[in-house]
């Protein structure tokens, strides 16, 4: 059997290896009926159980209240772009967004197709190497919501407070969901694709709150109104199963190890093992700006684009995967979600100090 690797990979990302291990043998027989868990009937007894006890765990981590629904959803976060306005902006009211990043933009251009749309604050110009404070832009009044992304993958920056502007949030916390605690009731609607924090890809996890179901205009065909699938409990059409199975075992894990106030203690740990290498080091450039750092998605850049190409070829031949920059900005991500383990990280550094003394 080959080695594991390090793997720094943006999403899909590294998951839990126990989490692995019983998927591995629940793929083949589960809970002993004999058949594997991407067999089993989405309206088993059987499976209807795994839904059910992976929400109720969800809604144990995060304290998320009754009176909010968590759907399990398909169709990536991307759907939800669309999906959140057309379901929630009233025909008087506008969404407004903070723009910091690809996400954010794709999410903005989405929206525009379907309601009006405020563009509240962009970093854009910056090169997305920060998120505002609340004192940097003005919500209008007229807008339904504020919308933001909790943390941008790509640029390595994150929102370590949120938006106080008296508006109903609504917040894309695909890469950093179950990274911290949060608190539910300052939000309308989040949502999460799982592939970066959670599970597996297939997956997009949906919080909204309930008297929300019902602001769908009547014209929005049925499959994409919240209320259809809180109603039947996501199972209108056949959920991606295994995904949600595979979401099960991640949060059973986030449990067993002290949950996310743990996780928290833990990020901020590995993260800040690697940020003290960066802002010690003239050789290695971080794209955030310290007030903004990610610590899901660590950004950084090399003096020129070859000692960048050196660098993450000569990592993989030491077990470390996964480092090469997204295509719009180049450079490095290392993406260190909750799976990732501290010595990772560690490993990281020693490499990253090496490479300095030889090439720097």
């Amino acid at each position: 059997m080959t080695e594991r690797v390090y793997n720094f990979n943006p999403g899909p990302s590294t998951l839990p290896y126990t989490a692995l291990e019983e998927a591995s043998q629940d793929i083949l027989n589960y809970k002993g009926l004999g058949m594997g868990i991407m067999e089993v009937s989405h309206r088993s007894k059987e499976f209807m159980a795994v839904v059910e006890e992976a929400e109720a765990d969800l809604r144990e981590l995060l304290s998320i209240p009754q009176d909010y629904a968590v759907l399990f959803l398909q169709g990536g976060a991307s759907m939800q772009f669309a999906m959140a306005p057309m379901n929630l902006i009233m025909p008087d009211k506008k969404g407004a967004y903070l723009n910091t990043g690809t996400w954010s933009k794709k999410a903005i251009k989405e929206a525009e197709i379907v309601a009006r749309v405020q563009v509240a604050y962009s970093s854009e110009g910056s090169g997305f190497d920060h998120v505002p404070d609340d004192n940097d832009y003005e919500v209008d009044d007229d807008a339904e919501y504020l919308y933001f992304v909790s943390n941008n993958t790509i640029y390595g920056t994150q929102f370590h407070s949120f938006p106080d502007k008296d508006k109903m949030l609504i917040s894309d916390m695909s890469s950093d969901i179950l990274s911290r605690p949060i608190d539910i009731r300052r939000f309308g609607l989040i949502f999460a694709g799982a592939q970066k924090n959670m599970g597996p890809a297939g997956v997009t996890i949906v919080i909204i709150r309930k008297d929300l179901l019902d602001n769908a205009p009547p014209t929005l065909p049925t499959f994409f109104r919240y209320k259809t699938h809180a109603e039947k409990g996501s199972m209108f059409n056949t959920p991606p199963c295994f995904a949600i199975y595979c979401v099960g075992r991640v949060l059973k894990w986030i449990r067993q190890n002290g949950g996310v106030e743990a996780m928290e203690r833990r990020n901020r740990e590995k993260a800040g093992i690697l940020y003290n290498i960066l802002y010690k080091s003239g050789f290695y450039r971080p794209h955030a700006r310290q007030s903004s750092r990610s610590f899901m998605n660590v950004t950084f850049n090399l003096p020129t684009s070859e000692l960048e190409a050196m660098f993450i070829a000569e990592a993989a031949q030491n077990g470390l995967v996964g480092l090469k920059g997204h295509r719009s900005i180049g450079g490095i991500r290392a993406s260190i979600y909750n799976a990732f383990p501290v010595e990772g990280v560690k490993r990281l550094v020693e490499f990253m100090a090496e490479f300095e003394k030889k090439y720097g």
